[in-house]
């Protein structure tokens, strides 16, 4: 059984309901995972989106900031969250398919502007998350499981546009890419998108701040789709839809571009 999976930091669902319902008609993936929902589960549009196919959802959310939500045309089942480094954020959810594959969404705290804990509390409380997770991962070895999200590092050199200059830059510091890869290695995760385009520059986020983002082309690859190493020799086709990021919307679009990968399992 195929089935293919889309994870879109979509920075506020309902703000960008119709860029999701556009990629839900055009791409049409059976599982789209959504970070930055911005919104209490209750008020996320799901009729626009159950209209299209995608009756099933489990989410965690709060008013303004945060918020994850997985968006299934297959049946999946709430099995539940953790708040890593006590933060009291809605920043995980789990589900499980109706095959037993479990998904995990996430939304990793993007750690601010200095690459300092000890000037800047939300760098430590990013570093804070990951150990945990990285702890959970170690004490809960996960099997036949995939997991997805903006992780909010970009881990290798052509991640971003220029290693170089952004070494000393959030979400590609040299302890950030440490601790991410702590994690990854505790799961056991194999980095899908990597896998199945092993070269060259990818980028799944563009800074709003460009005047021409695309002209100017200065991406990192902050989003992610993992899968444990019993069923990541099952994924394929993976890709970055770049030019989701220029989609014209009232409300603008998202900063991000949404990542997709198809699971034969």
């Amino acid at each position: 059984m195929s089935f293919t999976l889309a994870t879109w930091n979509i920075n506020s669902v309902r703000l960008r309901a119709g860029l999701v319902e556009r990629l839900m008609r055009e791409e049409a993936p059976d599982v789209l995972c959504l970070q930055e929902c911005k919104s209490p589960v209750d008020k996320i549009p799901m009729d626009g989106f159950a209209a299209l196919g995608y009756s099933h959802m489990i989410a965690r959310g709060q008013k303004g900031y945060n918020g994850v939500a997985i968006l299934s045309k297959r049946p999946i089942e709430d099995i539940g969250d953790k708040d890593f480094a006590g933060l009291g954020h809605a920043r995980h959810v789990a589900g499980q398919l109706d095959n037993g594959v479990v998904i995990h969404n996430f939304y990793v705290p993007a750690g601010g502007d200095v690459p300092d804990r000890s000037q800047n509390e939300k760098f430590g409380q990013k570093l804070d998350y990951l150990t945990d997770m990285r702890d959970w991962f170690r004490a809960e070895p996960p099997q036949r499981a995939i997991l997805v999200g903006d992780l909010n590092i970009a881990p290798r050199e052509d991640d971003v546009w220029s290693h170089k200059q952004l070494l000393k830059v959030v979400s590609h510091t040299p302890i950030e890419v440490e601790h991410l890869a702590e994690t990854q290695a505790a799961g056991g995760w194999v980095d899908i998108t990597r896998k199945d385009i092993p070269d060259g520059l990818l980028y799944s986020w563009w800074s709003y701040r460009a005047r021409d983002w695309s002209a100017a082309d200065k991406g990192r690859r902050l989003d992610h789709v993992w899968a444990t190493s019993d069923i990541a020799g099952s994924a394929h086709s993976s890709r970055i839809l770049r030019d989701v990021r220029g989609w014209d919307d009232p409300a603008k679009p998202s900063d991000h571009a949404p990542v997709f990968a198809t699971f034969d399992l």
